[in-house]
C-alpha cells in the first residue's frame, strides 16, 4: 500500500493509496536520483537491458518467464550485493513459490522439481528456465499467477527493506479526494509494522487513533484494547500474529472484521463487527508539514514525510512562529514519518548543524560515500526534541541518527524502525512494471549500521492504552519539559 501525500498548502489534498500511485513515485525518484555509474545503470542479458526508466512507463503487460530472467540478472549486475551474491538463493526462492502455487491450485505435477544448480550463474539460470517452461506449459491457465509469485518470491529473498517490485494488483483501489479506506481506525501497532517488520510489534494491541468509517459508527475510542481479531489473538507468545493484518484491509469489498475489545476506564468487555469502507478524512491529517505554538514559546511541528520541498516548508512554518517571540526551542515530530528523500533530510539537519557528516553510502566492499551538511543552508539556533516511534522510517532515520550521533537534539519516544538499507533506484523491466533495489547500503554518521536495529531514544516514552484514552502524549509532554529547563 502507498500513501500519496500532496503540499499542504495546496487547496485540496488527495490521498491515493493504489500500486499503480507506487509506480509513479518510485518514477518520480527516478528522474531526481543521480544516475549509477554506466557499470551500474544497465545490465544486458539475451538482448534485455536493465536500466532506469527514461520516461512514464505504458500500460503493463503480462509477466513472462522472459520478465524474471530480465529481472534476475538486473539484481545481478545492480543490486549491492549482486557481485557477491550467491543468485541459487534467489533461484530456490522462486522455485519454492512456484510448487506452493501450484499446490494451492490442486495442479501439483510430478515434473515440478528443482534443477541442480552448479553456482554458475548463467548456466542455473539456462536451468531454471527449462525446468520453469516445462511446469508452466503444462498449466497455461496458471501461467501468468506463476510468474507473478516467482519473481515476487526472488525479490523477497533478497531480505532488504527498499527492494520492490512494484507489480499493479489485480483490484486496486478507487479513491477520491480526501477519503480513507479501512475499518476506519489506527492501532499502536501499524499497517506499515505488520507489512515490514511485524517483530518490533509490542503487546498489547489497542486503538490509537479512529479516524471514522465503522470504527466511529461503533463507537470505539482511542485506548480500547483489542483483544481477539476474527476469534484469533493478536499476539502469541508475545509476538505479532498475521490477525493484525486484518485490521489495514487493502482491497474493496474486503471481509468484514470482528473484533473482541476491552475497555480498562469501565471494565466493559464487548464485540463488534466493523465493515471496510470508504470514510472521508480530516483534510489536516493529510498535510506534510502542520504546526503549531505551544506553550507560548516552543514551535511543534509535525512532519509526516521527507517529500518536496518539506524541508523548507518545515523551515517557514519556524519562521512564522518566531515572528514577534523568542523560542525555547522546537518540537519537531516525527512519528509515522515512513520517510522520502535523503535530500530533504539533510536539508533540514543543516539548519541545526553546519560541517558535519549525515550520512554514509556503502558498496559492498566497504567503499564509501560521505554525506555532507548543506552549510548554504541558515542556521536556525534553536535548541531541538525530536519524536520518534517504529514508524520513523528510512529518510526519518537518516535524521534521527544524524540528530543522536552529532548531539544536535535529543530524541524521545521509541526506537525508530530500522527501515534503512539505503537509496532505492528503480528499473524498467520490459513489462512495464518497475523494479527497485539500493545499490549502496547506508550508515551512520558514526559509520554505525541502523538498518534492522533502528534508532533507540535518548528518552524511552511509549505510549500506553490509558494515555491514549485519556487523550495524553508522554511524548510531547516529556519534549517541553526537557526544552523549559
Amino acid at each position: 500500500m502507498v500513501l500519496v501525500l500532496v503540499d499542504p498548502e495546496t487547496p485540496v489534498m488527495t490521498v491515493v493509496r493504489i500500486a499503480a500511485a507506487g509506480l509513479a513515485l518510485l518514477l518520480a525518484a527516478a528522474c531526481t536520483a543521480p544516475t549509477p555509474p554506466r557499470s551500474q545503470a544497465a545490465s544486458t542479458t539475451a538482448g534485455m537491458v536493465c536500466a532506469p526508466p527514461q520516461s512514464p512507463p505504458g500500460a503493463e503487460t503480462a509477466t513472462t518467464i522472459d520478465t524474471i530472467e530480465q529481472a534476475y540478472f538486473c539484481i545481478l549486475g545492480n543490486y549491492y550485493s549482486g557481485a557477491t551474491l550467491d543468485a541459487r538463493l534467489l533461484l530456490a526462492a522462486g522455485f519454492v513459490a512456484l510448487t506452493q502455487e501450484l499446490n494451492r491450485n490442486g495442479r501439483d505435477l510430478p515434473e515440478a522439481t528443482m534443477p541442480a544448480l552448479t553456482a554458475d550463474r548463467k548456466a542455473d539460470w539456462t536451468a531454471f528456465e527449462t525446468a520453469y517452461r516445462k511446469i508452466s506449459d503444462q498449466v497455461p491457465d496458471l501461467r501468468d499467477k506463476l510468474a507473478v509469485v516467482t519473481l515476487e518470491a526472488m525479490v523477497a529473498r533478497l531480505g532488504d527493506n527498499h527492494a520492490r517490485w512494484a507489480h499493479q494488483p489485480e483490484r486496486p483501489l478507487d479513491y477520491y479526494d480526501g477519503d480513507g479506506y479501512g475499518l476506519g481506525l489506527e492501532a499502536n501497532v501499524s499497517a506499515t509494522q505488520v507489512n515490514d517488520d511485524p517483530g518490533v510489534a509490542l503487546p498489547p494491541l489497542f486503538v490509537t487513533t479512529v479516524e471514522g468509517g465503522a470504527a466511529q459508527a461503533a463507537g470505539l475510542r482511542p485506548g480500547d484494547l483489542i483483544e481477539s481479531i476474527n476469534g484469533s489473538a493478536p499476539f502469541v507468545d508475545g509476538k505479532a500474529g498475521p490477525a493484525i493484518a486484518a485490521l489495514y484491509p487493502a482491497y474493496p469489498d474486503a471481509r468484514p472484521v470482528r473484533l473482541r475489545l476491552l475497555r480498562q476506564a469501565t471494565g466493559r468487555r464487548w464485540s463488534v463487527t466493523l465493515k471496510p469502507g470508504l470514510y472521508p478524512r480530516d483534510l489536516a491529517s493529510l498535510q506534510v508539514v502542520r504546526s503549531k505554538l505551544l506553550d507560548d514559546d516552543v514551535a511543534y511541528v509535525r512532519m509526516t514525510g521527507f517529500s518536496a520541498d518539506s524541508a523548507n516548508r518545515v523551515l517557514r512554518a519556524i519562521s512564522r512562529l518566531r515572528t514577534g517571540r523568542t523560542l525555547a526551542g522546537v518540537v519537531l515530530d516525527l512519528r509515522g514519518n515512513g520517510g522520502g528523500s535523503p535530500v530533504e533530510a539533510i536539508r533540514l539537519l543543516s539548519a541545526f548543524v553546519h560541517g558535519k557528516v549525515t550520512a554514509y553510502q556503502c558498496t559492498v566492499d566497504g567503499k564509501c560515500e560521505t554525506g555532507w551538511t548543506d552549510d548554504t543552508v541558515e542556521l536556525l539556533g534553536l535548541p531541538l526534541v525530536v519524536l520518534t516511534d517504529r514508524d520513523c522510517a528510512s529518510a526519518c532515520e537518516h535524521f534521527s541518527s544524524a540528530v543522536k550521533d552529532l548531539r544536535i537534539g535529543q530524541l524521545v519516544g521509541t526506537r525508530t524502525a530500522g527501515v534503512i538499507s539505503g537509496p532505492s533506484q528503480p528499473y524498467l523491466l520490459r513489462n512495464n512494471t518497475l523494479l527497485s533495489f539500493p545499490a549502496k547500503h547506508h550508515l551512520g554518521p558514526n559509520r554505525e549500521v541502523i538498518d534492522r536495529i533502528g534508532v533507540p531514544p535518548d528518552h524511552h516514552v511509549p505510549l500506553t492504552p490509558k494515555d491514549a484514552a485519556a487523550g495524553r502524549d508522554p511524548a510531547l509532554a516529556k519534549a517541553l519539559t526537557l526544552l523549559q529547563k
